[in-house]
């Protein structure tokens, strides 16, 4: 049984992008068919760069077992503490980790989780004897930039596949499992590396040895179902180091880095029972809704002129911003519409 969000992801606007992957020898055909010396250089330089980095990072890969299921992990320092994703760990609180050296499993506790960005840390007990991986700047990513996804899909451990950055700063919302809420993030890179059940919590490594993002959702076609081949997702490492850098410092995450209004809201419905905006049931005083003149009782329809119908459409609007930004609330107030300014606050 493999971690079951590996392979399921509801992209609120699913793009897809034509990629140039290679290059016919300068668009002329050759008579039979028979690479050039320049063409077989290339690859074998290619192939090189990637027996490198697979032998810089992959040991830094394990495999994650629950009694739920597998996942992937990553070593993250050299006090045997492990960063995965939260679906991963799921409920459970004590796991098995298998290293490309180890012999048996290696026992390991949770240190916490953060499911709001679907991330964990882990802890091994005793000697870990793996080197942490080298995490890197996602903010540098540039589309086009070829990555290996390492991890352990299907059970298989110690799987590299190849692909390269398709997006960055991707939002994405993720569904809900049986251990998990439902949530959405920002700031995911997407890829053309393929990502399987089991790749969750894995690495996504760039061609300099580094860890670039954290594998984590498969996209499904939202018209045909089933999976969207080419289009995954991985976690930014900037969003990874800036959570598990808290959680082992804290054993908790203060600073989220999520944008939020200060508001606790239900769906509502119009007359003709369809979704109608996000009501405001309560508003943390003093916070950023509170400050700007929000009620309990009104309803929010629109963000920056975005209508919102749910409270998903709310949640994935304050995906998209940061801390700090202010933002043009529109409320339905008993039935007079008013244009709010608020601060955002973080979550």
């Amino acid at each position: 049984m493999f971690s079951k969000r590996s392979v399921l992801v509801v992209v609120p606007v699913l793009l897809t992008a034509a990629v140039l992957a290679g290059c016919t020898n300068g668009g002329k055909k050759g008579g039979s068919g028979t690479p050039s010396s320049t063409t077989a250089a290339g690859s074998d330089s290619q192939s090189s760069s990637y027996e490198k980095v697979v032998s810089n990072v992959l040991r830094s890969v394990v495999q994650i077992n629950t009694s739920q299921g597998l996942g992937s992990g990553v070593v993250y320092d050299d006090k045997g503490d492990i960063v995965t994703n939260a679906h991963v760990v799921g409920s459970a609180t004590s796991f098995q980790v298998t290293t490309a050296t180890s012999q048996k499993p290696l026992s390991a506790t949770l240190v916490a989780s953060y499911p709001p960005n679907d991330i964990a840390v882990i802890r091994v007990s005793g000697d870990l004897n793996v080197p942490a991986a080298k995490f890197g700047d996602s903010g540098k990513l540039k589309v086009g930039q070829q990555v290996l996804a390492m991890g352990s899909p299907l059970g298989l451990s110690g799987s590299v596949t190849n692909g390269i950055v398709s997006a960055v700063g991707r939002t994405v919302q993720e569904p809900r499992s049986q251990d998990a809420p439902a949530t959405t993030i920002s700031d995911m890179v997407q890829t053309s590396a393929a990502i399987n059940p089991g790749n969750s919590g894995g690495a996504l490594v760039d061609l300099n040895s580094q860890v670039v993002g954290v594998p984590t959702l498969a996209a499904t076609d939202q018209q045909e179902g089933g999976a969207a081949p080419g289009i995954g997702f991985a976690l930014s490492s900037n969003t990874v180091t800036r959570i598990a850098d808290q959680i082992i410092k804290n054993g908790s995450v203060g600073k989220s880095g999520r944008a939020a209004l200060g508001v606790t809201v239900r769906p509502v419905l119009n007359q003709d029972y369809q979704p109608a905006g996000a009501a405001v049931v309560s508003v943390t005083k003093n916070g950023p809704a509170d400050k700007a003149g929000i009620r309990a009782g009104d309803v929010i329809t629109a963000v920056d002129g975005t209508q919102v119908t749910d409270v998903g459409q709310l949640t994935t609007i304050l995906a998209g911003h940061q801390p700090g930004d202010t933002v043009e609330v529109t409320v339905d107030r008993d039935g007079n519409q008013q244009q709010i300014k608020v601060k955002l606050g973080e979550q």
